[in-house]
C-alpha cells in the first residue's frame, strides 16, 4: 500500500514571494551604465585599475543576469518532463555566481601579485572619483537584495555586489593614499586584501550551492531531528528510505517509509504530519509511504545503504 501526501501549500505562497524581477533589472541596467563609464574613464587615465574593476563589474552584470533567468525559470509549472518544474535553475545560479566570484578574484590577485613587482603609474585623480561612484552603484544594488538572503539565489546576487562595493571602496582609499605619498606599491597589496576578503566571504556561498546540486540535506534542516520526529509518530515502529534535499534554494522536499503495522492513519493525520514538517523544520514537499509489515516480504529500500 502507498500513500502520498503533499503539501501544496507552499508552492500557492510561492508566488506571492518578493518578486525580485525589478530589482535584477535595475541592478543590470545601472551596472551596465557603470561598466561602459569606468571604461571609459580607465583608457583616459591610463588606469588598469579601472579598466580591471570594470571587467570585474561586468561579470556581475552576467551574473545578475543568470540570477535573474533563474528566478524566471524556477516559477515555471512543471511539465511531463521537468515533474519538479524548472526550480533546480536557481541553485544551478547560485553555483556559477561563486564560480564567477572566484575565478575573478583569482585574476585580481595574479593581477595584483605581477604589479608589486612592476609598478604602474596611476592617475589618482580620476580612479578615486569613478570608484567613488561604484561604491554607491554597487552598495545601493546590493541593497535591493538584502532582504532576500533566505534564497541562496538572491543572496549570491547580494554577496556578489556587495563584494563589489568593498573592492570600489579599496580602490578609492587606495587612489587617495597613492594621491597623497605616491606609494605605487599600495594599489596591488590592497587588491590581495580585498582579494582574501571576497573568497573568504564567498567560500561558504560556495559550499551550500554544492550541497543542493548534489542533493545534500539543506542547511539548517537537522536530519536527526526529522528521522527522530518521524520515528515518534503514533502508530510508527519503523521508519527507512529517508531522503531530504533541496528542490531549488528556497524549497526543501522529504521522501520516506513509514513502517504502521496498525494500519494506515487516514489522509487527515497524513496531512497534519506534513504540516508538522513544513512549521517545525521548514520541509514543503513531503512524500511518505506507508507499509503494514503484514508479510515476511522486507521491503527492497530497508537497508541505509540501499538508495
Amino acid at each position: 500500500m502507498e500513500q502520498d501526501s503533499h503539501n501544496h501549500t507552499h508552492h500557492s505562497a510561492g508566488h506571492g514571494r518578493l518578486n525580485y524581477g525589478r530589482a535584477f533589472l535595475i541592478g543590470i541596467a545601472v551596472n551596465l551604465l557603470y561598466v561602459a563609464g569606468e571604461a571609459v574613464a580607465g583608457v583616459l587615465s591610463g588606469s588598469l585599475a579601472l579598466l580591471a574593476d570594470a571587467s570585474h563589474n561586468l561579470g556581475d552584470v552576467l551574473s545578475l543576469s543568470l540570477s535573474w533567468g533563474a528566478a524566471i525559470l524556477s516559477r515555471r509549472q512543471p511539465s511531463g518532463r521537468f515533474t519538479y518544474g524548472l526550480r533546480s535553475t536557481s541553485i544551478l545560479a547560485a553555483l556559477a555566481n561563486a564560480i564567477i566570484l572566484l575565478v575573478v578574484t583569482g585574476g585580481i590577485a595574479w593581477e595584483a601579485i605581477w604589479r608589486l613587482n612592476h609598478p604602474v603609474s596611476v592617475t589618482s585623480g580620476i580612479v578615486i572619483a569613478v570608484a567613488a561612484v561604484g561604491i554607491f552603484v554597487n552598495g545601493g544594488t546590493a541593497l535591493l537584495f538584502a532582504s532576500g538572503k533566505s534564497d541562496l539565489n538572491v543572496k549570491s546576487a547580494f554577496l556578489h555586489l556587495a563584494a563589489d562595493a568593498v573592492v570600489t571602496a579599496g580602490v578609492v582609499v587606495t587612489g587617495i593614499v597613492i594621491w597623497l605619498t605616491d606609494w605605487t606599491w599600495l594599489d596591488p597589496a590592497v587588491s590581495l586584501v580585498v582579494s582574501v576578503v571576497i573568497v573568504f566571504g564567498t567560500w561558504g556561498l560556495l559550499k551550500s550551492a554544492i550541497g543542493l546540486a548534489l542533493d545534500a540535506v539543506p542547511e539548517g534542516v537537522d536530519a536527526v531531528a526529522v528521522r527522530s520526529h518521524l520515528l515518534a509518530l503514533p502508530g510508527v515502529t519503523g521508519l527507512h528510505d529517508l531522503h531530504i534535499w533541496g528542490m531549488s534554494t528556497t524549497e526543501t522536499a522529504l521522501t520516506c517509509h513509514l513502517v504502521m503495522p496498525g494500519g494506515h492513519p487516514g489522509d487527515a493525520a497524513l496531512t497534519g504530519v506534513t504540516q508538522q514538517l513544513h512549521h517545525r523544520f521548514g520541509i514543503q514537499h513531503t512524500t511518505i509511504q506507508i507499509e503494514l509489515a503484514d508479510t515476511d516480504e522486507v521491503c527492497a529500500l530497508t537497508p541505509e545503504h540501499v538508495v
